[in-house]
């Protein structure tokens, strides 16, 4: 064989390793191109997203965050109306301790909670199922359930205040009397007053809440039902086969924002019975204002807003903790 066919011979297997290095370089260099455009794109939308916020952030740090840095600082000081004294430490936390109403005030707090968690969230269940099952005038069943909310707080608390009246001044007393009932004392019952100014909580929240249940209601189809029905399945069947384990997710996450905001209550109670009779209804929210705005203890009023805080954490953590333990299993 001739010399400069071998040659050309031999060399074959390194072209094609040379193209196979062109290549692979060519594609590593495509590879990392689209990794750096798809990198860049991404900051160019993370830092709108990031432009957009920060309007919000700086709300939400200036409302929010400031405040809540100045309330810990605060439970740590003496203080002169709104001014800072000496550091005294956890002396602010000791001398809650025995205020006549810390107590009472965290127990009313927690039957609040505990008497909310059944009327609270079995209502607004109860009202998006009925609406669910309705087949005419569902928009004016939603319209009515959420109409309640529409109504400023305040207005709302008075309206309840007048309905409970004690004697022959209240609404209801004066219904009751056509009957041949006698005045039922509503607010100024010790044993009941909790509870009837929790189903007046119930009533201005518990539309805008079913509101949430029907959209997730409404994700499920319609043909479930319609086989249920066919089946025979009665309405009260269907809920609990089909509708609830449906909402057990939202559920979850209206049960936490229950907490939260019932932990927080303060103006029904301050407006209903002025914590009243005897204390009996009156919330650890209602105690801070008395400690600020009332008693110009306002180191204290700080210290106890920490424990609300700290407090409202905890319980946040513990139930989301069990949540995602629960899904993973």
């Amino acid at each position: 064989m001739p010399a400069f066919i071998s040659d050309s011979v031999s060399n074959v297997p390194q072209t094609k390793k040379l193209r196979k290095r062109e290549v692979t370089s060519e594609m590593l260099k495509e590879k990392n191109g689209v990794r750096l455009s798809n990198r860049k794109a991404a900051i160019r939308r993370d830092l709108v997203a990031w432009l957009l916020m920060v309007p919000s952030l700086v709300l939400f740090a200036f409302f929010v965050w400031g405040p809540l840095v100045d309330t810990v600082r605060m439970s740590f000081y003496e203080t002169k109306g709104v001014n800072l004294g000496k550091f005294v430490g956890l002396a602010n936390y000791k001398k809650l301790l025995v205020q006549p109403a810390y107590k009472i005030a965290w127990v009313n707090t927690v039957k609040y909670t505990v008497c909310s968690l059944f009327v609270g969230l079995a209502v607004p269940v109860i009202i998006a199922a009925l609406i669910t099952e309705v087949s005419h005038f569902r928009g004016f069943f939603r319209v009515a359930a959420y109409y309640p909310n529409v109504i400023p707080s305040i207005a709302a608390v008075m309206i309840f205040t007048f309905f409970f009246g004690a004697g022959n001044s209240g609404v209801l007393n004066i219904l009751l009397a056509r009957i041949g009932v006698g005045p039922v004392n509503f607010l100024t019952n010790e044993k009941w007053v909790i509870f009837w100014i929790v189903v007046a909580m119930t009533w201005k929240a518990a539309g805008s809440t079913a509101l949430v249940y029907m959209s997730s209601i409404s994700g499920i189809s319609p043909d479930l039902y319609e086989a249920a029905t066919i089946d025979g399945a009665s309405p009260i069947r269907r809920f609990f086969s089909i509708t609830m384990p449906t909402i057990l997710k939202t559920g979850k996450t209206m049960l936490i924002l229950q907490i939260l905001a019932v932990f927080q209550i303060l103006y029904e109670p301050m407006m209903m019975t002025n914590g009243g009779p005897n204390n009996a209804s009156i919330s650890i929210m209602e105690l801070v204002y008395n400690l600020a705005f009332q008693q110009m203890k306002f180191s204290q009023a700080a210290a106890l807003s920490v424990e609300v805080c700290i407090i409202l954490v905890f319980l946040t953590v513990i139930y989301y903790a069990i949540v995602n333990s629960a899904e993973k299993d």
